[in-house]
């Protein structure tokens, strides 16, 4: 949606190919995203032991400073995620550590130390795998997300957090929850790159044939004051629904009224939703549908 909104905006001067590279550099974006995400987890679980050891280090360390609790340090899950051969080679090829913020992590670090959630971890003395999990989620969704210094530094790094940030929310909750198989070199699976890849390009190269079917429906509204988003969005929809033989029409609409509401103006679901779904009527009844149960699809 992004880059055929970008190629809309600059007229067709752009070219499609250089355009498929940036849907890989885009994938690629989301990818050291999810990588640093999880190294930054990983890192404020393991400032227990920093932390245990600066007070330790003291000239006249207290009781208190001789007694951190590192028990998080020796998280089962954070240990199955740093040894994990993947996610390792991940790490090295991005080197997340230079971008990383010392006094964002002990900040991080020291906020997780205060919440009552943490407190009742470490002064459980069984090691729940459950357990080992939400606390790291928990610092995931409480700790970090929430916290506005936090999701500056990820801005900063990363100009894709604001359009990324839900879906990358869901990935590492996901990956949490399975670490086992989980491939970090490839971030999106082939038949979904494929799908990808394949619905910019028609989009792009049907585009004036996509046009013309859309101009009869919009009767009384002027093209010129359309958004150009709700266009793009448009283009697409009609796109999956004749040339995506697998994917149901109720899916493709649905999807591109969500679309809508979510990145362009509050009337757009509305207006999106009756100009897909009168073009879906009529290709329907013209026999211009031939939809494929992706079941019974042979591939």
């Amino acid at each position: 949606m992004q880059l055929l909104y970008m190629i809309d905006a600059c007229k067709g001067e752009t070219n499609v190919k250089n355009t498929v590279g940036e849907l890989q550099k885009s994938f690629e974006n989301t990818r050291e995203l999810l990588v640093y995400l999880l190294y930054f987890i990983t890192e404020v679980a393991k400032y227990a032991e920093t932390d245990a050891l600066q007070k330790a280090s003291k000239h006249l360390p207290s009781a208190k400073d001789l007694n951190v609790n590192t028990k998080l340090s020796g998280n089962h899950l954070l240990w199955q995620i740093i040894e994990d051969a993947s996610f390792a080679k991940a790490v090295e090829k991005m080197n997340p550590r230079k971008m990383l913020n010392p006094d964002i992590l002990k900040r991080a670090y020291l906020k997780m130390v205060e919440s009552n959630e943490y407190q009742l971890y470490i002064n459980t003395q069984s090691r729940d795998r459950n357990k080992e999990k939400e606390i790291l989620r928990f610092i995931l969704t409480e700790i970090l997300l929430p916290d506005d210094v936090f999701t500056s530094h990820l801005e900063e790094l990363f100009n894709n957090w604001d359009d990324d940030c839900e879906m990358i929310d869901q990935l590492v909750n996901a990956y949490l929850s399975k670490p086992v198989g989980y491939n970090f070199q490839e971030i999106i699976s082939p038949d979904k790159w494929e799908f990808a890849k394949s619905l910019l390009v028609s989009t792009h190269e049907k585009d004036g044939y996509l046009l013309e079917i859309i101009k009869p429906k919009l009767q009384n509204w002027d093209i010129d004051r359309i958004a150009s988003l709700d266009m793009v969005l448009m283009k697409m929809g009609v796109c999956e629904l004749l040339y995506f033989e697998t994917i149901p029409t109720k899916v493709s609409i649905n999807e591109y009224i969500d679309l809508a509401k979510e990145y362009s103006t509050e009337q757009s679901g509305h207006f999106v939703n009756g100009i897909l779904d009168n073009i879906h009527k009529e290709l329907e009844a013209e026999g211009k549908l031939n939809k494929v149960d992706f079941k019974q699809k042979r591939f």
